[in-house]
């Protein structure tokens, strides 16, 4: 773990996809853009989207289609709104509300984020465990366990690179888009009646509760972090007309992969009005009674399947979204960075630890209303992160001419008041049941003060932008005046340290080690004994490999010493790649160069990641040689 020393957002993979290419056509120019809103849609066809849409479907037919059509609007403008944070700006929705909000309103801004990712995750293992339970059988508290393992999915993908995760991302929403077509297809619905759910109506309360349900859990609070970090993947021209092409192309991209996430919640809404709605089944909304009606229903086992598939495929898109959302907001936030695999596991252990212990103690009929907590707690969130999005790109001073014009504003602000207010009304339902049924003077005294504490926030959320002196405006801006470069004095390296793993690999590093130096530097030649021996007793090990090491590298220093040049030799014991950061802090060099083997994939979480974790714990330059 340690503090990030740079500003950009998943830096990683930061500006890894160069869509300026010359060599390229116009075409592959284009398509280079396309990919980030594609994450981003599968937060919008979670499982915790689908109780709403079959609730819906099977209460009211095709009544609030047109709910789902509104709610598909408001995302696909605060979705382009984020992206334009992210492409103007350079910065994610996470850092800029660090640079303008004070740190204790940071802190809270902060907890609701991990708060929402974590309710996410919760729904994603939820849905996951559902899926494999009606394809398989299995008990719901192994497909919770199960969950787990999809951490080491996400690790395999982060080392292929931005572009294969874009890519396996979109084959699960094609399996979920496909499975929902073939139910329709088997379903047949009649679509001149669709068409009707398009006008709106709204019967009764019990549709507005369920319109507002809909809504909520539509806008997620996470992926307005995602898409201001994911368009900076793209490589662009800093100029007036390559933003605007990369905001352009960024809102195409955004409208094809919301459409995409709109039909596959109307696919399920269709599917529960055509095939419950229509048989009378006018109160299913739970994914368990859904799969164990839709083969009797419709007369072929291949629709349960197909259900449950599209389940687990949108389960397992979600999972690596959220986390990526999760890094997104503890480096922006708090800009500390930990290892991918830990920030995964704490993510997912944050999620399986409440679902098991529901299960557990409460059997697995809970599960519904563990998941409708989940998006009670999105809803909380909510607010927090729309209000600040729409006064960044509101920001003259740091938007420049790209700060949106006064009529997206006044959408922007009217969304955004509808979303809070319909959430806000949602919470306070929730929060008043549990008031009336607490018994405790303390648990209702607690209640209120959350309550009170919550408007208190959102009202500092929207205010504070306007009253605030102390932004950094500076740090922000798209073409900052009165850059220089200084005098670019070429650094003088007087003790150079080298990483040697007695390869064949030895003499590029220290050819391209004495390369950096001059004729008074000092280089420092650095083995770690790996034998069994010495990873246990250390440098009091004295097996057969140490004291053979021990004469390679005195061999090594003969060499330099025959050429004049000053080198001394240090053997590390143990841990590799720990012992080299201390030898080089112990030695006090000031360059420290080694080799990289190019490994990838498997390879390279077996064979270890040493460059990977030196990086990051010496404070000197590294020079990798591949």
């Amino acid at each position: 773990m340690k503090v990030q020393d740079h500003s950009a957002s998943l830096s990683e993979v930061h500006q890894s996809v160069d869509t300026t290419g010359q060599h390229k056509s116009t075409w592959r120019r284009i398509l280079a853009f396309f990919g980030p809103a594609y994450l981003v849609s599968v937060g919008y066809m979670d499982p915790g989207n689908w109780a709403t849409d079959l609730a819906g479907g099977s209460r009211y037919g095709y009544t609030l289609l047109w709910v789902l059509l509104m709610s598909n609007i408001m995302a696909l403008l605060l979705q382009s709104l984020s992206a334009r944070l992210g492409i103007v700006r350079g910065r994610d929705l996470a850092q800029a509300n660090r640079e303008t909000y004070p740190a204790p309103v940071n802190f809270m801004l902060y907890i609701l984020a991990e708060i929402a990712i974590a309710a996410t995750d919760l729904a994603e293992v939820l849905g996951m465990a559902i899926g494999i339970q009606l394809l398989t059988g299995l008990p719901l508290m192994w497909g919770v366990s199960l969950t787990v393992l999809d951490t080491f999915l996400l690790l395999l993908l982060q080392r292929y690179g931005i572009r294969k995760m874009e890519a396996f991302i979109i084959a699960l929403v094609a399996i979920v888009g496909t499975s929902f077509l073939v139910q329709l297809l088997i379903a047949k619905p009649d679509l001149s009646e669709v068409a009707t759910g398009f006008i709106p109506s709204l019967p009764d309360d019990t549709a507005l509760y369920i319109a507002i349900g809909i809504i909520g859990a539509t806008v997620m609070p996470h992926n307005l972090y995602l898409h201001s970090a994911l368009v900076q993947t793209r490589k662009i021209r800093k100029t007036h007309a390559g933003i605007r092409q990369a905001l352009r192309i960024n809102f195409w991209d955004t409208a094809i992969a919301l459409n995409l996430a709109f039909f596959v919640n109307a696919a399920i809404l269709i599917l529960a009005a055509t095939v419950f709605f229509k048989a009378g089944h006018t109160g299913i909304a739970d994914l368990h009674e859904a799969h164990r009606m839709l083969e009797p229903l419709l007369g072929t086992k291949l629709a349960p399947i197909l259900f449950a598939v599209a389940l687990i495929a949108a389960g397992q898109s979600s999972t690596v979204t959220g986390t990526l959302a999760g890094q997104i907001v503890m480096e922006g936030y708090l800009r500390l960075r930990i290892n991918p695999w830990l920030r995964r596991l704490l993510t997912r252990l944050v999620a399986i630890i409440p679902a098991l212990l529901v299960i557990w103690i409460s059997g697995e009929e809970k599960i519904g209303q563990l998941l409708v907590f989940s998006q009670v707690l999105l809803s909380l969130q909510l607010g927090f992160a729309i209000i600040p999005l729409i006064h960044f790109v509101s920001d003259k001073q740091t938007m420049g001419h790209f700060a949106i014009k006064p009529i997206v504003k006044l959408a922007a602000w009217l969304i955004s008041t509808v979303l809070v207010y319909l959430n806000i009304r949602m919470v306070f339902n929730e929060v008043h049941d549990h008031i009336g049924g607490a018994t405790s003077l303390w648990a209702q005294a607690l209640l209120y003060i959350a309550v009170f504490a919550f408007i208190a926030l959102l009202v500092v959320t929207v205010i504070y932008p306007f009253l605030s002196r102390y932004r950094q405006k500076g740090s922000a801006r798209m073409h900052p005046t009165q850059i220089t470069l200084g005098s670019l004095d070429a650094p003088s390296y007087k003790r150079i340290a080298l990483a040697l793993d007695f390869s064949q690999h030895d003499e590029r590093v220290i050819a391209n080690a004495l390369a950096q130096g001059r004729p008074d530097t000092e280089y420092i030649l650095i083995h770690i004994v790996e034998s069994a021996p010495a990873r246990y007793f250390g440098k009091e090990a004295d097996d057969f490999e140490t004291r053979k090491d021990q004469e390679q590298l005195d061999v090594y220093l003969a060499l330099l010493a025959n050429r004049g040049i000053a080198a001394k030799g240090v053997l590390g014991h143990r841990h590799r790649a720990r012992e080299i950061v201390r030898i080089v802090k112990q030695e006090e060099a000031d360059l420290l160069v080694l080799g990289g083997h190019g490994h990838k994939g498997i390879k390279d979480w077996l064979y270890g990641e040493t460059v990977n974790y030196v990086r990051h714990y010496v404070h000197i330059p590294v020079l990798v040689v591949q």
